[in-house]
């Protein structure tokens, strides 16, 4: 009876000893397997060479817009508007006979407005008059007919002229010649880094251009205009492109 109860002790002893054993072997293998497994799932770092490409390119611009018109006053909104009528239509045949196409003006503004006037200090205003103003904006394709176009303007009636725009009609030509720039510059930056720290300078890995910043930078000089008119100044314009270049290390 008593050897009986001790053989089953042992028994339970043993199996619960070999359970023990396999519950420590289990943890050891969830605790090292996973953090093996991430260690060998990390990718090696890749070298890179990273820098700014600027090129700029300068360029006459070919067209002009100015803006112009008149602004006349009268007692009355009709008289104002008659008035208006009159000298804005010499100032049209102006501009046609400076060879100004009818599809090159624009009116920009017309408005009617009433001018009050105050007697004096706390007292109500009152109404003298009214305002016209007729404004048109004009695209001159003769950039060089800007300062004559503009004394004709103001010999025919006009109370104001000037707004002077220079623009130009196709830049995309221009800008992918300062791109070019851009990517010369890039090349040679990234050479020069790349022999001053021993390595050697592989393939373009990526490019991405700026485009934050304003293509045209203005760079005026003058030109020659008509003899007599007003002297413009059309200048040139800038164009700059940066870029970002990522190079590889050649390995």
């Amino acid at each position: 009876m008593t050897e009986s109860h001790s053989t089953d002790a042992v028994a339970v002893d043993a199996g619960r000893y070999a359970f023990l054993c396999a519950t420590a072997i289990f943890c050891v293998i969830v605790a090292v397997g996973p953090a093996a497994r991430a260690d060998d799932a990390k990718p090696a770092a890749e070298a890179r060479i990273i820098v700014i490409g600027e090129g700029s390119v300068s360029a006459a611009p070919n067209y002009a817009r100015i803006s112009g018109g008149v602004t006349t006053r009268a007692k009355t909104a009709k008289e104002a508007s008659e008035a208006n009528a009159k000298a804005m239509a010499s100032v049209m045949a102006a501009l046609q006979s400076a060879g100004v196409e009818q599809k090159d003006i624009q009116t920009s503004r017309f408005s009617v407005q009433p001018v009050y006037t105050s007697p004096g200090p706390n007292l109500e205003q009152r109404l003298t008059g009214f305002s016209v103003s007729n404004q048109v904006s004009v695209t001159i394709r003769q950039i060089d007919n800007v300062g004559d176009i503009l004394d004709r303007l103001l010999a025919a009636g006009a109370t104001n002229a000037g707004d002077v725009e220079f623009l130009h009609l196709d830049t995309s030509k221009t800008l992918d010649r300062a791109r070019e720039a851009a990517v010369v510059d890039a090349r040679r930056k990234a050479e020069l880094y790349a022999q001053a720290a021993g390595l050697t300078l592989g393939a373009v890995a990526w490019v991405t251009e700026d485009s934050s910043s304003p293509p045209f930078a203005p760079k005026m000089a003058m030109r020659s205009v008509a003899p007599g008119a007003a002297p413009i100044a059309t200048g040139e314009d800038t164009l700059q492109v940066r870029i970002t270049v990522g190079y590889e290390i050649a390995r």
